[in-house]
């Protein structure tokens, strides 16, 4: 909610808010539908080329740096308009349902339809916890969006059938819905860093007061914003860096040796080497596909792509604002062991 210091300036008129989002709303539409233009212009004023690895990873970096940070100031402002509908209790029991579980197979099923990467699925994943969602939950939704998204099911159905892409659903799904399940039960919601607990805490309080107007509602949403992209940008951009380095300088045939067909241990060697990579389903697959051309196992295949899009380092380090250590390691564990369960039972049934 907003603080006392943002009470006692004046408001805008609801006339002003809405010609000023709507300014804003274009640039935000603009900037975002010229990324790709503006990243290659930084690599030709630089230049440099995108068949070196110093020119990937620069690209890399130009174009996803402001692709996330844009997404995360819309994600937490939207989010933060949301919170004044509902209260953080309403929000806990509208995704729990009646049933245990329920809420967990519905913020999965919500990642299947919001084509982010992992580490533009944290904002959306820190709005959740801000409104009072339930920790379980919103892994469910964390580990379900970048994973299972409609991009990698279109993709995987075009490059190999129909059966692969729907098994690849239906186990992602259960890997993000049992994750969550564990992860909830446990009772790990210490284990949150202090500002988001003193978030949840504060807002548990000030939601007995109603926001009303849409003018209070923007004014909240502006607060959020504030007060959320302050203490993550820097996490963001760092994150970010270190996945364009990953991201242009890891050879495919390195990867592609170590994931054979008759190794048992390929699939976990492929989960630890996904974890420290970053990419999106639409850039891993095309890797996939050329790893599986050199002999790789589908399974061990799906399990690397996966570890990518799913458990990314940068992810990690974003998260890390968010999570104290334990979370996180409970969150890397449960996760890379379901996603090691999927890769032998696609290399068995394959």
């Amino acid at each position: 909610m907003p603080d006392s210091s943002a009470a006692t300036q004046p408001r805008r008129s609801l006339s002003a808010w809405l010609i000023g989002l709507a300014i804003a709303a274009l640039i935000w539409v603009f900037l975002f539908s010229h990324l790709s233009d503006a990243a290659d212009a930084v690599i030709a004023l630089l230049r440099l080329s995108r068949d070196t690895h110093l020119g990937e990873a620069v690209h890399f970096f130009v174009l996803d740096t402001p692709n996330i940070l844009l997404l995360l100031v819309a994600i937490v402002f939207v989010m933060g308009i949301v919170q004044t509908y509902f209260s953080p209790g309403r929000t806990r029991a509208l995704l729990h349902g009646r049933r245990v579980g329920v809420g967990n197979v519905l913020a999965a099923s919500l990642g299947v339809v919001t084509p982010f990467c992992s580490c533009s699925a944290v904002p959306l994943f820190i709005g959740f916890l801000s409104a009072g969602v339930p920790l379980g939950v919103t892994f469910s939704f964390l580990i379900s969006a970048p994973m299972v998204n409609e991009v990698a099911l279109v993709l995987l159905f075009g490059l190999f059938s129909w059966k692969i892409a729907t098994l690849y659903l239906a186990m992602g799904l259960a890997v993000a819905i049992v994750s969550g399940l564990i992860i909830g039960h446990l009772g790990m919601e210490r284990h949150l860093e202090d500002w988001v607990r003193k978030i949840q805490a504060t807002q548990e309080l000030e939601h007995v007061v109603a926001t009303t107007t849409w003018t209070e509602r923007f004014e909240f949403g502006w607060v959020h914003v504030r007060q959320i992209f302050g203490r993550v940008w820097l996490y963001v951009v760092l994150g970010i860096a270190l996945g364009a380095v990953i991201h242009g300088y890891v050879p495919e045939d390195v990867m592609a040796s170590v994931m054979g067909k008759d190794a048992w241990w390929s699939v976990p060697v492929a989960v630890v080497l996904g974890v420290p990579m970053y990419t999106n389903a639409a850039g891993i697959i095309p890797v996939v596909q050329a790893l599986i051309d050199k002999g790789a196992a589908l399974g061990t295949v799906l399990a690397f792509m996966m570890a990518v899009i799913g458990l990314s380092a940068p992810e990690i380090l974003i998260l890390r604002k968010v999570l104290k250590p334990r979370l996180i390691a409970v969150f890397v564990g449960v996760v890379s062991v379901g996603i090691m369960i999927i890769g032998y039972v696609f290399n068995a049934v394959i």
